[in-house]
């Protein structure tokens, strides 16, 4: 295959200049990095939803900034194309501008992420400032957002009020005047995402908020279908699951019954060597 681009922040700037979108996910791994990197998504969230979606955790809350750092690198040896943005894990940048500047450098330089990102409201505004000014690219996160989940009630829609919706809207102004390349906007209605769409010179990340976005967004494991049910916005664009299940069950019924391993699944000795060893082993008495 051919070697693909590099998706760069002026890549994506053009891209949005000229009213084209660009394919966004998020995954963790490896292998489905690879796979990201020959189908063509231009940009991935390295996202602390690791927690939830492969380590089994109830919250983001659980991942800490080692294992996000190890499993970017493997994110970035699968795609050296992608853009990748690297979640900066609850806490790691909260305490104080000092330790975020910190952290998020450790992101860039150990793992090779072209930004990180953080989640919050008019509270980390100070915080994309103080990235920003120390030469770290950021990207803000509002709407649904994980990390304070429990505060917000759950999982649940953002900006659905009038209230909320005006809080949201001057947070996005609020991030892009702090200097933040992009913001992600998740779960917000479409009439709301519109009107922040429409008032932002930088581009709009979305995240279940209709079709006002420079780059949607749907899990990698979402979109090939590994959970039977997926959130509203997520469409499922393949079966992974029932293949798997299907591949799996089949092992175990071929082991079970001897089917496997068959004799094209088994190595052999070179020609002659067989009855040469039987030789030996009775010459010895073995």
């Amino acid at each position: 295959m051919e070697a693909r681009k590099k998706v760069t922040l002026s890549y994506i700037l053009e891209k949005k200049a000229n009213g084209e979108k660009l394919a966004r996910t998020a995954l963790y791994d490896y292998p489905m990095a690879v796979l990201a990197e020959e189908a063509g998504i231009e940009i991935i969230n390295m996202g602390d939803s690791i927690a939830t979606v492969m380590l089994g955790h109830k919250t983001t809350n659980e991942a800490d900034l080692d294992i996000m750092i190890e499993h970017a690198k493997a994110v970035r040896a699968g795609t050296p194309s992608a853009f990748i943005m690297g979640d900066m894990p609850f806490l790691s940048y909260q305490i104080s501008d000092e330790e975020a500047i910190r952290n998020a450098g450790r992101y860039i330089r150990e793992a090779g992420m072209d930004c990180v990102k953080v989640e919050g409201g008019m509270e980390i505004v100070h915080t994309v400032e103080a990235l920003t000014k120390a030469g770290i690219p950021v990207i803000a996160h509002t709407g649904l957002t994980p990390q304070k989940a429990l505060q917000q009630g759950g999982y649940k829609t953002q900006g659905r009020d009038v209230l909320a919706a005006v809080e949201l809207i001057k947070e996005v102004e609020a991030f892009e005047k702090a200097g933040a390349i992009a913001v992600v906007v998740e779960a917000v209605p479409a009439e709301v995402a519109k009107i922040i769409y429409e008032r932002s010179s930088i581009p709009i990340l979305g995240t279940g908020c209709g079709p006002y976005s420079d780059s949607p967004m749907i899990n990698f494991y979402d979109l090939l279908g590994f959970y039977e049910k997926n959130a509203k916005f997520a469409k499922k664009y393949a079966d992974v699951r029932g293949v798997i299940l299907n591949a799996v069950g089949q092992f175990v019924s071929e082991c079970h019954d001897g089917t496997y391993p068959a004799p094209e699944h088994c190595y052999k000795m070179k020609a002659g060597e067989e009855e040469k060893l039987k030789e030996i082993l009775k010459e010895q008495g073995i």
